[in-house]
């Protein structure tokens, strides 16, 4: 069921954290805002009214959410909010996928004046102003796009220990847009927004990518010479899996998306990425062979006592029993996302 609007701790906190002002020079008819959703009537009301909240110029903003056939109150949220934000329209994506909402939303709801097309995530609470604050970065840098650090937040206790450890160097490898705090250029990092003629450009997003469609599509900019910015100054909260099942879902496909963008550009993988698949392999080795030569648990032990370590010290440092679900989570994204990436490797094809 759909919280009340007085309900809202996380929204009224990353409200009051940081009141930038809205940003001058900004037309608010040269942006688009496109939020892809499917079944997130938990979400999604509390995600559109923390992008609607500050300048009141974020009325004139055409704000899109691209429903890929939600069969949860989701749609009538929106058409509800819709009557308070005449700006907020609800657009049918007959593909589902995020990448073909902002692909059909560029081609049908961009207008001759839109400059800026501005993602969304309905898993987020955002900061005021939070899409011409975008808007203004890609305007100022000159960027092809614009990205941002994710800071995690949770509700109930998985949640909280997932949220805990995502943006640890354990949870996440480093990523610069795990929780960072420097804004420089990058080769990658959590879509915020786009320069509409680059997005052109390279034809959007790949449709065939259900997820690391983000990473694909930045490395095609790069090659064709465009820059992206990541930007500390504009935060976002993430509300992550709220079970071991979900989380795991979401890493596999995370695993499968890696392996597509690897396999598609003859990339290779980066440290931070090898040592989920190196974990896996060396805790089954370490599994099977103990039958012949038993000193090997060691392996698969030795991954355990680092969880387990991990899980202890966020419990302390949290203060709270719910951190000793930390290492729990960690472990599933690193084992779903490295079966994700094996599986792909062994079994796709493009």
């Amino acid at each position: 069921m759909q919280r009340p609007h007085g309900d809202r701790p996380m929204l009224q906190q990353i409200n009051t954290a940081s009141l930038k002002p809205a940003p001058l020079g900004v037309d608010p008819t040269t942006v688009l805002a496109v939020i892809p959703a499917l079944n997130e009537e938990r979400h999604i009301e509390e995600c559109v009214r923390s992008l609607m909240a500050g300048s009141p110029i974020l009325r004139l903003v055409p704000m899109v959410v691209a429903d890929g056939g939600s069969t949860d109150a989701t749609v009538s949220i929106v058409k509800r909010l819709a009557t308070e934000f005449p700006n907020l329209k609800v657009m049918h994506n007959p593909k589902k996928l995020q990448s073909a909402a902002f692909n059909i939303a560029a081609a049908t709801h961009a207008t001759e004046k839109t400059r800026w097309l501005v993602r969304c995530d309905a898993h987020s609470v955002y900061p005021q102003n939070f899409i011409l604050h975008v808007a203004e970065a890609l305007q100022r840098k000159g960027a092809a796009s614009v990205v941002i650090p994710m800071d995690a937040v949770g509700e109930t206790c998985f949640e909280k220990a997932n949220a805990w450890v995502v943006d640890t160097l354990l949870g996440s490898g480093g990523s610069a847009h795990r929780g960072g705090s420097r804004s420089h250029y990058v080769d990658h990092g959590h879509h915020a927004g786009f320069d509409l003629a680059w997005f052109r450009k390279i034809a959007g997003y790949d449709e065939t990518f259900s997820h690391n469609e983000d990473a694909e599509y930045d490395y095609r900019l790069a090659q064709a010479g465009g820059k992206i910015w990541l930007d500390a100054d504009i935060r976002i909260q993430y509300v992550p899996r709220g079970s071991a099942k979900a989380l795991a879902k979401q890493y596999f496909n995370y695993g499968k998306g890696r392996a597509r963008n690897l396999r598609k550009h003859s990339g290779r993988l980066k440290l931070r990425q090898a040592v989920p698949i190196l974990s896996l392999a060396g805790s089954l080795f370490g599994v099977l062979a103990s039958f012949v030569f038993w000193p090997l648990l060691a392996l698969p032990l030795g991954y355990i006592s680092i969880l387990a370590g991990a899980s202890v010290a966020i419990a302390i440092s949290r203060r709270s029993l719910c951190g000793l679900y930390s290492g729990v989570a960690a472990g599933i994204m690193h084992m779903a996302w490295a079966a994700g990436y094996l599986w792909e490797r062994g079994t796709g094809k493009d």
